[in-house]
């Protein structure tokens, strides 16, 4: 088969899951390969997502591995039938590829499980906002580049109207109260955040200064698969998002999120405590 020249996340999933399956096999690379009759660099670049695979590779190796495990098994068939190019591809070499590759995971999720500490998540964001916040921090950037960038934010939204998608979020008072544009746009944005928080797959949390206890520092989002193993995690960062999907990882991510919600304002609590906020700026 024909090396790719780009490769998205999803395809890089299938091999990393694939290389799970076998290590857990307790097989090395060469052992599977002599044991599937695969040659062993074929293997490798399959793992690697250097080159495709098709679904009745994927279920050829799954009996190899002694693999039980179908509905994990179905979901990567499917993803590896994917033929339909989602819209994020339009961006690849136009952005950073952690961007496009969040895109493409939101795309495909069937839940997020998001917390923000100081920042309005990206699918909460009005145009104003996300105007008002390239305009501040994009220093250096070409406007055309800030315009791009701004596009492809309020695109992502798109997800939101997915009747078979569930957001839950939860946002800590200091996103709410920090002001990166004026009065006008600071109040817009909050009412968007109350106007958003009525969509029936919405459920939104606020963390208020007062809670006892409350250390998690850091924004975290959980990207649900179709299966449990299917889940990806991104810490978002300065230089960039980092995506985690080790089992250990996932269970710790969605142990922390279990945690930040226990710290949480109700959900009519938390409209309340928006709709008040709003009054207050």
């Amino acid at each position: 088969m024909v090396a790719r020249t780009v490769i998205t996340v999803r395809q890089e999933r299938i091999g990393a899951e694939l290389r799970k399956l076998r290590e857990r096999s307790g097989l090395g690379l060469r052992e599977a390969a002599r044991a599937t009759g695969i040659n062993e660099s074929k293997l490798s670049s399959v793992e690697a997502a250097r080159v495709g695979v098709s679904a009745e590779r994927i279920r050829f190796l799954a009996s190899h591995y002694g693999v039980g495990d179908s509905p994990l098994i179905d979901a990567l068939v499917i993803m590896a039938n994917e033929r339909v190019r989602g819209w994020w591809e339009e961006y690849r070499g136009l952005l950073p590829r952690s961007f496009v590759d969040l895109a493409e995971l939101e795309g495909h999720a069937t839940y997020l499980r998001s917390f923000e500490m100081v920042h309005i998540p990206g699918l909460l964001q009005t145009e104003e906002h996300v105007q008002a916040l390239y305009n501040e921090s994009a220093w250096g950037m070409a406007e055309e580049q800030r315009a791009t960038r701004a596009r492809f934010r309020l695109q992502r939204q798109e997800v939101l109207r997915r009747d078979d998608f569930v957001y839950e979020v939860v946002i800590h008072e200091a996103a709410l109260r920090i002001r990166r544009a004026g009065r006008e746009v600071v109040q817009q944005q909050l009412r968007h955040i109350l106007e958003q928080s009525e969509r029936p797959q919405v459920s939104l949390r606020v963390v208020p200064f007062d809670a006892d206890r409350f250390n998690v520092l850091y924004a975290t989002l959980l990207l649900g698969g179709p299966v449990p193993e299917l889940d990806t995690v991104l810490l978002d960062a300065a230089h960039g998002g980092t995506f985690l999907d080790a089992e250990a990882q996932l269970d710790r991510y969605r142990r922390v999120f279990v945690e930040v919600q226990k710290s949480a304002l109700g959900v009519v609590e938390s409209r309340e405590f928006i709709h008040r906020l709003t009054k207050d700026q």
